[in-house]
């Protein structure tokens, strides 16, 4: 977006015409000086919606509706029950929100279809980028000792998220702090999207995945990330293109990536059974999580307080200590035996899913998200994503022989049931509906499933038949493939969504001539990162509630790019050699 663009959206947020009350006429005279009450909701509105930055924005944002006084003292009087009321009925004090939030109109991008290029770039073009990538990881881990990753606030919200799910979250929520916050930037958004000024929170972009550009983003340290920054630099080595200093470095990098996932991130909690079992937490705490005071401060203000580990993070950390060649004992545990007490059982378990907003799929099969940690605590709710059930069928493929999958009745059924559940999302074809995700999009499903399937195919043939006896994988990569040659690759895509294509049709054995429009998006758009890197920074996973709330980062643009450039290069070179 140019300056131009800024400059005109924020003049007419600032001097459009008021329509009605605003946020801050309903919520100031409840929760700017209020004294008593949840003391969370009063301080939740001060930081993060009545501040300073926001009140110019929205203060001439108003709503007509709530020029009718019934309406107006329905939403005062939720708000005050929420304040108030020492057990709220949250349905209750929903509804009138939801109401209003069902007015707005947010919808996905839908990318315009472009003219396809004939000729791809070549292997010349190709490897600098690799090569840029590679250093750019490289140098942010010797600069910070790790590599970064920001999450930035999108307050316009998801567009999956309706008043029905706002109802889901506020009752299937565990923490008082998180309902609150929910609620709150649920309210905000309204006024929003409503106004001129969603023009400047909420800028057009092209493509899928959305640029992070907002000013604020928070830096900080996972597991999760560090899993796959450890994947990218194991391919960057594997190209052979890293010169031997940078070869060095990648293997440091790696040993302490995996340090953090295994040693720094461990923490224990209990099966079903009553056991001790070793997982991976999502955020380690301070001063791991690398956090500053001030963002750390505001992190529990806004009520992110407690984060519990997830059956996400533990899978891929111990997918990316595997490939790296770990011999942690913790490794030897049979994640398989645990999973199997969050999967979801058709009529026996569903209420694990406390938080559906994806409930136009099939659970039966899936794994849930979170863990409840030693406490009991576990302030999401729970939610299954399809794309975290892959997570875990590529580490058990990893982990086959070591985990006794085949020889054990009970993993190789939790292993089937997972695959079911995805066949049918790809036989409904649900996995191109970002609704049927609640942390990823689908494009990025495609690659994870790309990365699933080669750890499937990289098995012995009589493991593949055991594993999958009815054909399900081969399934799933033509409705994989039909999508992205289909639809995502003839539109018009920025960096990241090229790259997921490419991850996608590079694992899935895509003829080398279907990579030509990622290659082009990719090569024609090295340097638009300016100085934090090659790339700009994109989303790479999300959070529904309480608002939108993207992670991503140029590294993580930088990793994925790596990755799948290392696909299509091999790809090429197969190409080149079988001619």
């Amino acid at each position: 977006m140019t300056f131009q663009h800024f400059a005109g959206a924020a003049y007419r947020a600032l001097t459009a015409p008021k329509d009605g009350p605003s946020l801050y006429d309903v919520c100031d005279p409840l929760l700017l000086s209020h004294g008593g009450g949840d003391q969370h909701l009063s301080k939740f509105y001060k930081t993060a919606l009545g501040n300073p930055a926001l009140r110019p924005l929205l203060r001439r944002a108003g709503l007509a509706e709530l020029r009718d006084e019934s309406c107006l003292q329905s939403l005062r009087e939720a708000l005050t029950r929420a304040r108030d009321d020492e057990s709220p009925d949250w349905t209750a004090i929903g509804r009138p929100v939801a109401a209003l939030l069902d007015t707005i109109d947010v919808q996905h991008p839908k990318p315009r279809p472009v003219a396809a290029r004939a000729r791809p770039p070549g292997l010349a073009e190709i490897e600098p980028v690799i090569r840029t990538c590679g250093a750019h990881l490289l140098r942010s881990f010797g600069r910070c000792g790790f590599i970064p990753t920001y999450a930035a606030f999108n307050l316009i919200g998801d567009a999956d998220l309706r008043g029905r799910e706002l109802l889901m979250a506020l009752t299937g929520l565990n923490s008082r702090g998180y309902k609150n916050s929910t609620l709150l930037f649920n309210l905000a958004r309204i006024f929003i999207s409503r106004s001129p000024a969603r023009a400047l929170i909420n800028p057009p972009w092209t493509g899928i995945a959305e640029p992070m550009w907002e000013p604020m983003q928070i830096r900080h340290r996972s597991a999760y990330y560090d899993a796959f920054f450890t994947e990218a630099l194991l391919s960057f080595v594997e190209t052979g293109l890293a010169l031997p200093d940078q070869a060095a470095a990648s293997r440091r990098a790696i040993a302490d990536m995996v340090d953090f996932c295994l040693t720094t991130s461990r923490e224990d909690v209990r099966s079903q059974d009553g056991s001790t079992v070793s997982v991976i937490t999502a955020l380690a705490p301070r001063p791991h999580s690398r956090f500053s005071r001030f963002f750390a401060q505001i992190k529990h203000d806004l009520g992110f307080g407690v984060y519990v580990p997830d059956c996400d993070t533990t899978a891929c950390s111990f997918s990316a200590a595997t490939q790296a060649g770990s011999t942690d004992p913790i490794l030897e545990q049979p994640l398989l035996d645990f999973y199997a007490g969050y999967q979801v059982r058709d009529g026996a378990n569903e209420p694990l899913v406390t938080v559906p907003l994806n409930d136009n799929i099939d659970y039966e099969g899936g794994v849930a998200t979170w863990i409840d940690n030693l406490a009991g605590e576990r302030p999401f709710g729970n939610d299954l994503d399809p794309t975290l059930n892959l997570d875990i069928l590529e580490v058990s493929f990893r982990n086959l022989v070591r985990w006794k999958i085949i020889e054990s009745p009970q993993r190789l059924d939790t292993v089937h049931r997972i695959i079911g559940f995805q066949k049918r999302l790809a036989s409904s074809g649900a996995f191109t509906n970002p609704r049927s995700h609640i942390y990823y999009l689908p494009e990025l499903y495609c690659a994870y499933f790309g990365r699933c399937y080669a750890a499937f195919i990289a098995l012995p043939l009589a493991a593949q038949q055991a594993i999958d006896p009815d054909g399900a994988f081969d399934f799933i990569r033509g409705r994989v493939l039909a999508y992205v040659q289909g639809e995502l690759i003839v539109a018009e895509m920025n960096v990241f969504d090229a790259a997921l294509a490419l991850i996608a049709l590079g694992h899935l054995g895509a003829d080398a001539a279907t990579l030509t429009p990622a290659l082009h998006c990719i090569v024609s758009h090295l340097g638009e990162g300016g100085r934090r890197g090659p790339f700009k920074a994109y989303e790479w996973n999300k959070m529904k509630t309480p608002t939108r709330i993207l992670v991503g980062g140029p590294e993580v643009t930088s990793a994925f790019v790596l990755m799948g450039l290392a696909l299509a290069r091999r790809a090429m070179m197969q190409g080149a050699g079988a001619r």
